[in-house]
């Protein structure tokens, strides 16, 4: 879906298709098929943005079959479908039964995570349509932050350095812009858009209009980020947001209620890792998973009363800390869907996507123009909010769109044909 905002420029809306993910190139071709389109057709919209995943085995089948990437363009084409964005932050196995902490691997110490980035820039260059001239990349926050040392970081630096000049050699041969977005996470070494200033201007050669920070709504909400602040903080140190996904965590007001707990023990799931956070007088606390959260005593309302607002830019506890006091509100890294907060007790951060959308189109010019709404977490949904049909998903995914779309009229911006 395009938008032209009032500057003029093209906003292009996406869905991420990591909700059905395939690992191969003919199963990324069923996706097309069976999701992609009957989404678009529900839209009642002659063109549809996808935020492709590939998996390493179906990138490297395109990259190495150029026929198979001219067909997978067709295929695009005949159902009516686009990508100007991928999302290259799970490298495989995003659809197991169990993914949790595999998700950071590899991580940008490793050559393949280099190798498999550069791939997907060139096959967007070769995807993009041929009236847009800029692709986005998203990718992970460097590494999950256990082992994280000043040499790993020196590794993962030198990789995006040698990364930024790839993709200005990409642009010289095809004219084709290709960015990557770091996306900071909850528990990651970039958590937060604090670490990723802090990351990205420590880094020679990576501070480039190459290399910015893929803007994750949920993830600002978890961590307890103020948008303003953190997109402040971007700009003045001349980072760009390549990308931004859309998406809303899950909003527990008051923890410490038995029934409270209880409706947030229907999302402990055993696939996605659910990071949940709390901000306390101390700072930020967190636990790696929802469970390791509901599974800590109940200290009961007394306990951190008082809290202050913070900037959320740290304080998150290593795994098999003491868990989270239940004073104050939690958040957990839940992709609810959109259109669809959780019943009572429990809600959704949609008004922090809200509030992250306007600071980043709303203005005189946007400060992204690649936006991505990315719920891959339908079908761990609790058995009563789970889609059980793929006509029922279809659904769901274009309500979350509709939603999206009316977000970005109601700042004026005019959806196109």
């Amino acid at each position: 879906m395009r938008f032209r905002h009032p500057d003029g420029s093209t906003v292009h809306l996406a869905y991420c298709t990591n909700v059905h993910p395939a690992e191969t190139l003919d199963g990324v071709l069923a996706q097309l098929r069976d999701h992609c389109e009957p989404v678009r057709r529900r839209l009642g919209r002659d063109r549809l943005g996808i935020g492709l995943w590939l998996a390493r085995d179906a990138a490297h089948s395109l990259t190495a079959d150029p026929a198979s990437l001219r067909a997978l363009r067709a295929e695009l084409d005949h159902r009516g479908l686009e990508v100007v964005t991928l999302n290259g932050f799970p490298y495989e196995g995003f659809g197991a039964d169990a993914v949790k902490y595999r998700v950071y691997q590899p991580d940008w110490t490793r050559p393949e995570r280099l190798a498999h980035t550069t791939d997907l820039a060139h096959l967007l260059a070769a995807l993009l349509p041929e009236d847009v001239a800029e692709g986005s990349v998203s990718t992970l926050p460097l590494a999950w932050r256990t082992g994280w040392t000043a040499k790993s970081a020196a590794t993962a630096h030198t990789a995006l350095a040698t990364l930024a000049g790839r993709l200005d050699a990409l642009e010289e041969l095809t004219g084709k812009s290709i960015r990557i977005g770091l996306e900071p996470e909850p528990g990651c070494t970039v958590e937060t858009v604090a670490d990723a200033v802090a990351a990205l201007t420590a880094a020679p050669g990576v501070r480039s209009r190459r290399i910015g920070v893929c803007l994750d709504t949920c993830h600002v909400a978890t961590s307890f980020e103020d948008p303003r602040t953190a997109l402040d903080s971007l700009a003045a140190a001349g980072i760009t947001v390549p990308k931004a996904q859309l998406s809303a965590a899950l909003h527990a007001e008051h923890p410490h209620l038995p029934e409270v707990r209880a409706a947030l023990a229907a999302f402990a799931e055993p696939r996605f890792l659910h990071q949940t956070r709390t901000r306390t007088a101390a700072g930020l606390r967190g636990t790696d998973d929802l469970p390791e959260a509901l599974a800590t005593p109940n200290p009961g309302p007394g306990e951190d009363a008082g809290a202050e607002p913070g900037d959320g830019s740290r304080g998150a506890p290593e795994a098999g800390g003491p868990g989270l006091p239940d004073a104050t509100p939690w958040r957990a890294h839940f992709h609810v869907p959109l259109h669809a907060p959780p019943a009572p007790p429990l809600a959704s951060t949609l008004p922090v996507l809200r509030d992250t959308l306007a600071l980043l189109v709303g203005g005189p010019h946007p400060r992204t123009r690649h936006l991505e709404v990315e719920t891959y977490t339908w079908q761990v949904l609790p058995p009563d909010r789970r889609p059980r049909t793929r006509a029922r998903l279809a659904d769901g995914i274009a309500a979350e769109l509709t939603l999206a779309r009316d977000l970005l009229t109601d700042l004026g911006l005019k959806e196109l044909p």
